[in-house]
This record gives structure tokens, sequence and C-alpha cells, in this order.
């Protein structure tokens, strides 16, 4: 058998062996970790988030969501608390933004593992490595498993929930525990979605399938409502405690209100997003997935491994399409149910489909990889020469820094691809390998040749540093008009600056007032005002700083 056929148990009776269990971990040590140090926050939602958990770092107070001062009541503290405690364990070592990111890998790598243990439990020896390969191959996965974002933890949340009631049967206690501890961790990571997904998939799956209805699985979920129990009580009422005001706008504003109307409406009905983005953001497990539901039809639809993931799916679609502020983060949680639907796909899939979609692969991965070296090849040295002025055009006055250590990586990693394309062996599984080694290997470019190009387009770092040079030796506060959450989040961080809001409070009695505008020319901050600096992040053509000045003498 071939080497790396071997390593990746891309036989159809898998046998489970160190080697193989090592070169998954390895693989996926790999892909969790590229990309989690090495940069600032970038926009949109990592800087905000780590607003947030910047204050819990700084106070230790986490009952209250805080940004720049002011309360963030959108989602529960979880994730921020977790990281936190990243930050201060690693930040002797760390940057603490870096540090704090840490915790988005210790929740993906929760994910992934739970997932590699559900895909085991349903479909027998060896098909978690599949699972893994097929849910981190997944497009829309890829950029946002690596920022800081409280979503992560909904993710394992689910993944625990998944892999609890895939032992109902046989260990219904332990079942019980880890679902409702898993609806405890996505509850304290989003709020009340990851209970009423589960409340709902709980249900339907008796109500809909005989295997379903049975005295263990009733204990399972016995169980999980009593292992739930304290993650849904405990910080509620503390929050209510500290504040009833505060708890109602969580709750039926940013919570409830989110999901069934109260808040206003986003521009467009919920149900449309996802049928249109999820075909691109779940490639190649949504195709997969289907294929399994079309070749088993009735009789894989009476199979429990299929029908808990497709119950799964079916009520995320239903409470998510209620949502009335629909992102692309929110589309995440329907990977999990579609990787482990895509699973059995690769014993069935016909020999042509499967080289299809190995050579579609192989010519995407292989086209992307040769566009990020041509581009770092050309900002480095100048050819080709229009490559590099259509890339300086986008971030001008930016020189790529040369490092020979991301150099050698990104060389290793791009012949290594090479290596795994070129001599893993004929099998339906290897599409999936070889996707997933693809994907990683140009994520490893873009995190190495590309990632101080990225780094300097995404953060705030530079522009808010510029504005802390300029602020007078005496001051005694700042007054803001149009600073959004991430603006503000990394104004504190950067320069120690909190302003008073003059757009929410009204009018503030400060002598310096600093605006962002979206539009063109200077904004206008009154007559007894001088400018003093403006600034703008490298490369932004829409986000530009003033900073004003009210001299002494003005009333």
């Amino acid at each position: 058998m071939n080497s790396m056929e071997t390593i990746f148990g891309a036989t159809r009776a898998p046998s489970v062996k160190l080697s193989h269990l090592a070169a998954t971990c390895l693989f996926c040590l790999v892909w969790i970790l590229a990309g989690l140090i090495g940069h600032e926050p970038w926009k949109p939602d990592e800087a905000a988030n780590f607003g947030l958990v910047h204050h819990i770092i700084n106070t230790g107070e986490w009952v209250v969501p805080t940004l720049a001062g002011e309360p963030s009541m959108d989602k529960p503290p979880l994730f921020y608390l977790s990281a936190a405690l990243f930050a201060k364990v690693f930040s002797s070592v760390l940057p603490l933004h870096d540090a704090a990111r840490l915790a988005s890998g210790f929740y993906m790598a929760l994910t992934i593992i739970l997932m590699g243990m559900c895909g085991q439990a349903l479909y027998g020896r060896g098909h978690g490595t599949m699972t893994v390969l097929i849910l981190i191959g997944s497009v829309g996965l890829l950029v946002r498993s690596h920022q800081l974002i409280s979503d992560l933890g909904l993710l394992a949340g689910f993944a625990l929930c998944l892999y609890g009631l895939a032992l109902n049967q046989k260990r219904p206690l332990l079942a019980g525990l880890l679902t409702g501890t898993g609806i405890g961790i996505g509850f304290m990571s989003r709020g009340t979605l990851a209970p009423m997904v589960m409340v709902f998939t709980c249900l339907l799956l008796p109500a809909l399938f005989k295997p379903w209805r049975n005295r263990n699985y009733a204990l399972c979920v016995l169980f999980a409502v009593i292992a739930s129990a304290p993650w849904l009580i405990i910080w509620p009422v503390a929050l209510y405690q500290r504040s009833p005001e505060l708890f109602a706008q969580w709750f039926w504003v940013k919570d409830l209100g989110r999901l069934f109307g109260f808040a206003p409406p986003g521009n467009e009905l919920s149900a449309l997003y996802f049928l249109k983005n999820i075909p691109w953001f779940a490639w190649p497990a949504l195709p997969l997935a289907l294929w399994t539901l079309w070749r088993g039809g009735r009789k894989g639809l009476a199979k429990p491994e299929i029908q808990l993931p497709l119950t799964l799916f079916a009520a995320l679609f239903a409470l998510l399409s209620l949502d009335t502020d629909t992102h692309d983060l929110d589309a995440l949680p329907f990977l999990l149910p579609l990787a482990l639907l895509a699973t059995p796909a690769l014993e069935t899939l016909r020999r042509g489909a499967a080289s299809a979609l190995d050579w579609f692969g192989i010519m995407t991965f292989g086209l992307l990889a040769g566009g990020l070296w041509l581009g770092w090849f050309s900002l480095i040295t100048g050819y080709p020469s229009g490559v590099a002025a259509w890339l300086n055009n986008y971030l001008p006055g930016y020189s790529l820094p040369f490092n020979m250590f991301h150099l050698l990586v990104a060389v290793a990693f791009t012949l290594g691809w090479f290596a795994l394309i070129s001599r893993i062996g004929r099998s339906n599984r290897r599409s999936i390998i070889n996707w997933a080694g693809g994907m990683t290997m140009v994520w490893m470019l873009a995190m190495t040749l590309w990632l101080p190009w990225l780094d300097a387009s995404k953060n705030y770092r530079w522009v808010f540093s510029s504005l802390q040079q300029s602020l007078p030796a005496q001051y005694q506060c700042i007054s803001s008009r149009n600073l959004g959450e991430t603006q503000r989040a990394m104004l504190e961080y950067y320069a120690g600056i909190i302003t008073q809001r003059s757009d929410i409070s009204g009018t503030v009695d400060c002598k310096l007032l600093l605006i962002m505008s979206r539009a063109q020319g200077q904004p206008s901050a009154g007559a007894d005002w001088e400018k003093i600096w403006e600034g703008s992040r490298p490369g932004d053509r829409i986000e530009r700083y003033y900073l004003y000045q009210r001299p002494t003498t003005a009333q």
C-alpha cells in the first residue's frame, strides 16, 4: 500500500494504527496553528472581540462584557473569558493579542477531536479521519477558524453535542453529560441559539425516527437537561443581579430579538442568504453529503447515523432562518452535520466523480499557489511590473519585507503538497486528502509569504499610534463621532484612549474631537475647531480619521 495513503487511512476497511493517528494529529496541528500568531487583531470582528478580552484582562470583570468602557451585550462571555486566560498565561512569551488568539486554536482543536470521535462512533473505525479532513477542507472554515471570534466556542459546543448523541445507545449517562455540557458551552458562547437548536433536534429525532424512541435515548436527554442547567443559569442570574436593564438588553434585544424579529431586520431573508452561500461555504462537504442522501434513499434515512446529522442540519436551518442579522459566521455550525453526512459518501462515490473532484482540487490549489508565489515575487523584485503596480496600488507606500524563515516554510509546504498529490494511491479518499492538503498549503503560503502585507492592510496599530503621538501634552478628555466598536476597541488597546461619544450621549465638553468619516472630503467639526491630525490605515480608501482641537479661548 502506498505510504501516503497508509498515513491517512485511505483504505476501504481502515485499521487504526499509532502512525496513522500521529500523522493525522500532526496535519491538524499545523492547520490549526498556522496564522494564530504573528499579526495584530484584524478588522472588523477580531478587533472588536479583542476589546472585550482586553477589558477582562485589565479588570478581571467578566459578568458584563465591556468594550471601551461601554457594556457590549451581544453574546455571553465564555469565549472572551477563555481568551483572557490564555492571554494571561502566555503573555510573557507572546504579544497579548497573539496569546489571546490561542483560545481560537483551543476551541478548534476541541471541535476537530470531537468530530473525529463522532465520525468513528457513527460510521466505524477509520472514518473519523475522513470526517476531520472533510471539515478542515471546507472553504468557509479556513479563515474564520483562525480568528478571535466567539462562534468557535459555539462550534465546539455543537461538536460535543453531536458526539454525545452518537453515544446515546451505548452509554446514555455519558452521552447525556456530554450533550448537556455541549449545550452549555454553546449557550455561553453565542446565547440561546444552541439550547434551542438542540431542544428542537432532540424532539425531532424520536418524533420522526423509530430508532430514537427508547429508554436509553430518554435517559440521555434527561441527563443532558441536568448537565446543561448550571451553564444556563449561573451567568444569566449573575448578570440580572448586576443589572436587570443589561440582562433585558441582552436577552430580549440582542439574543431573542435577533432570532424572532424584535431587533431591526437585515437587508436579506436569512434563508435566502444560506441557500446562496452554503454551496461555496461548505464545499466540498455539501455535494458529498447530498450524494450520501441520494445514494442511501429511504434505506439511508432509516439509519441513525444519517438521521442525527440530518436532523441537526434541519434544526439549524429552521432557527437560523429566523435571524434578522445574518453573517457568514452564522453558517459555521452547518459544516459539522454536513461533514458527518459527507463521510460515508467516500465509500460509494463513483470513481469518475471522485477523480473529477480530485483534479478540480489540484487545479484550484495549484493556480492559487502559483498566484500567491507570483504576487510575492513581484512585490519583492518589482517584476512582473504590471502585477507589482497593481498590488502596490492596493497598498500604496508599503514595502513587503523579505523573511528567509517564511520563505523556507513556504517552499517546504509547496513541495510537500506536490509530493502528496504525486505519491498518494488511487482511491475515493484521495480527493479529500488532496483537497485538505491543498487548502493547508495555500493557507501556509498566505500566512508566511503574505502575512506582513495582510497584517498591514487589516490592523489599526499604525494609524492609532500616529494619533497618540499627535495628542497635546495635556488634555482632559477626547470626544468622538462615528467610531464603531472595532475602532474604539483598538483605540483603547494601542493608545489607551477611551473617548466620550458625542453622537451617543450628546454634547461633550472636551477640547479634543476625533471623527471617523467615510465620505469624500474633510468633515466639518464646527467653526471653533482646528484640525491637528488626520490619518487612515494603509490602503484604506473608505475610513479616514480627523482629530480636532478647540482652542482654550473658544467658548
